[in-house]
């Protein structure tokens, strides 16, 4: 079985609804299915701070789709959520990653997996450890759980869980 893990993030707009919606239709997607959803965080903004915080999550899919496609896929959801890329870490009602697709390396133009900077992001790690501890983002790397134990606990401070009332 190929799995994928994915981060989504949004800071514009009802951010926390934007992410259950798009999870949700990207688990929809033929070729895709869910196999764990994270708790949603709130994060604050990596690189242009002069922004509202984020509300991130990651989710870990089943995948039978080919890297490309996956890439596809999440890029007509962000545009479908009116994404705009106005500027590098600019605000966005939607942001969706491929963070690792098991089994590929890739470093090309358009797609390089696993993403370059998963590693370091806090806003990332935190959220798949909570669904993939044990997953590692390249073949003999070291797992989700032991990059986050690696992060100066500084990182770990624009990191807050949202309590999710239960909504059935």
């Amino acid at each position: 079985m190929t799995r994928a893990a994915v981060s989504a993030g949004s800071n514009l707009g009802q951010s926390e609804q934007i992410l259950e919606r798009a999870l949700d239709e990207l688990a929809a997607t033929a070729g895709l299915t869910e196999l764990a959803r994270s708790p949603y965080y709130l994060t604050a903004p990596v690189g242009y701070t002069a922004q509202p915080w984020f509300v991130n999550a990651c989710a870990l899919l089943q995948c039978e789709l080919e890297p490309y496609d996956l890439l596809a896929r999440v890029q007509d959801l962000e545009l479908s959520y009116g994404r705009e890329r106005s500027f590098k870490n600019a605000p966005r009602t939607l942001d969706l990653d491929i963070i690792a697709i098991s089994g590929v390396q890739m470093q090309e133009e358009r797609l390089i997996l696993p993403h370059p900077r998963a590693a370091e992001r806090a806003f990332v790690l935190v959220p798949l450890n909570d669904i993939a501890p044990d997953l590692t983002l390249q073949q003999g790397g070291p797992t989700v759980a032991q990059l986050l134990k690696a992060l100066p606990p500084e990182e770990l401070n624009g990191v807050k869980r949202i309590e999710r009332r239960d909504r059935s």
